[in-house]
């Protein structure tokens, strides 16, 4: 059990400086070519995995490069392309929804600030957070399922909520490494602090984590 403070600065960037030299390299691992394929892959990542989103999005793309192809398309088409995913009819609704307003509102462009982003069909602040961090170098904390259970278990904040957890953070975490920090938790999350049986055996962020054990 460690005895530094949960929360603390201490805590925090002993935390962050080890993620930062077990992931030196940590990235989104949704495969994207520009803004808008990435907003388009992370609003289907909902529910299911990265790894399974990039089987589907190549044919996706190839059909429907751009927000005036997707927003041209049926949703039978969508469907059929996104059923491997799960939940493929409210996807499919949400994609069509999110092309015809990149098409009717933004020129078919994708907006690079927090408030278009998430005024968009489908698209939540964890999504935009995602798309701004990454396609427009903007940092944001994206708050997914590894991030808001590992911080909770780190003691960074007890929020379950998304987006009171990501309030709190921005208090916690230093805002020009927001989007690298959260890819580096994700990793971790993914890799050894699992939701069921964390590796805290091999967890380099044992002797801090006040959850070890």
């Amino acid at each position: 059990m460690t005895t530094i403070t949960p929360g603390s600065p201490e805590q925090v960037s002993l935390i962050l400086s080890r993620l930062a030299q077990l992931y030196p390299d940590a990235t989104c691992e949704l495969n994207y070519a520009n803004p808008f394929e990435l907003l388009v892959a992370t609003v289907l990542s909902a529910q299911t995995t990265d790894v399974r989103v990039n089987q589907v999005t190549p044919a996706l793309f190839a059909r429907f490069p751009d927000p005036v192809a997707l927003a041209g398309a049926t949703l039978a088409e969508l469907e059929e392309l996104v059923r491997p995913l799960g939940f493929f009819r409210a996807k499919a609704k949400s994609l069509f929804g999110l092309a015809r307003a990149l098409v009717e509102v933004h020129g078919a462009v994708v907006p690079a600030t927090l408030k278009e982003l998430v005024a968009l069909p489908g698209v939540g602040r964890k999504t935009a957070n995602v798309v701004l961090g990454n396609a427009f170098g903007v940092p944001g904390i994206t708050v997914d399922t590894h991030v808001g259970r590992l911080t909770r278990r780190w003691g960074w904040t007890e929020q379950t909520d998304p987006v009171k957890a990501e309030r709190e953070l921005m208090g916690v975490m230093p805002e020009e490494n927001w989007t690298i920090d959260c890819h580096r938790i994700i990793y971790h999350g993914r890799r050894v602090c699992h939701s069921r049986s964390p590796e805290c055996g091999a967890c380099v962020l044992a002797d801090v984590c006040p959850s070890a054990g």
